[in-house]
C-alpha cells in the first residue's frame, strides 16, 4: 500500500511547516502580528502531527530516500533562517505559503485514500487538518497582501 509514502510526506511536511512558522515568527519579531500569528499557526501544525500519530502507528510511514520510490520533488525543505527587511518578510511568507500548499494538497490526497479505505479516524483527521491548513494559507495570503506595498513600493522610494 502506497499510502505510507503520503503519510510519511504529510507527517514530515507538517513538522517542517511548524518549525518554519517558528523560524519566521522569531526572525521577524519586529512585526508583533507576524511573531504571534506564526506561533499560533505552528501550534496548529503541531496538533496535526499529534492527530496523525495514531494513524502512522497503525499504517506505518515511509520517508524519501534511496530505499523509497518517492519522487524527490515531493519533499520540501523548511526555512532555516529568515531574510531581512520588507522584501525578506514577503519572501519568507511566500516560502511558508509554498510549504503550506504542499501540506494542503497532501492532505487532499490522504483524504481520498482514507475515504477509499473507509477509515473514519483518518477521514476525520484529514478533514480537520486540511481545514486548518486552509486557515494557515488564508492568513499567509492576507499578510502577503499587507506586506507587498511596503516591500515593493514604499521601501524603494526611500
Amino acid at each position: 500500500m502506497q499510502l505510507v509514502i503520503y503519510l510519511g510526506l504529510v507527517h514530515h511536511a507538517e513538522r517542517t511547516l511548524a518549525e518554519s512558522f517558528r523560524v519566521v515568527g522569531q526572525g521577524h519579531a519586529g512585526h508583533p502580528d507576524v511573531r504571534l500569528t506564526c506561533e499560533l499557526l505552528a501550534g496548529m501544525s503541531d496538533e496535526h502531527v499529534r492527530r496523525l500519530t495514531p494513524v502512522v502507528d497503525r499504517y506505518g510511514e515511509q520517508h524519501h530516500g534511496a530505499d523509497v520510490e518517492e519522487p524527490e520533488r515531493l519533499h520540501a525543505d523548511g526555512l532555516a533562517e529568515v531574510r531581512e527587511g520588507p522584501v525578506g518578510l514577503l519572501r519568507d511568507l511566500q516560502d511558508l505559503h509554498v510549504l503550506g500548499t504542499l501540506v494542503q494538497t497532501t492532505w487532499t490526497v490522504v483524504l481520498q485514500a482514507a475515504q477509499g479505505l473507509r477509515d473514519a479516524e483518518l477521514i476525520e483527521a484529514a478533514r480537520h487538518c486540511s481545514a486548518e491548513t486552509s486557515r494557515q494559507l488564508a492568513w499567509l495570503n492576507t499578510r502577503m497582501k499587507v506586506a507587498a506595498p511596503q516591500a515593493l513600493i514604499a521601501a524603494g522610494r526611500r
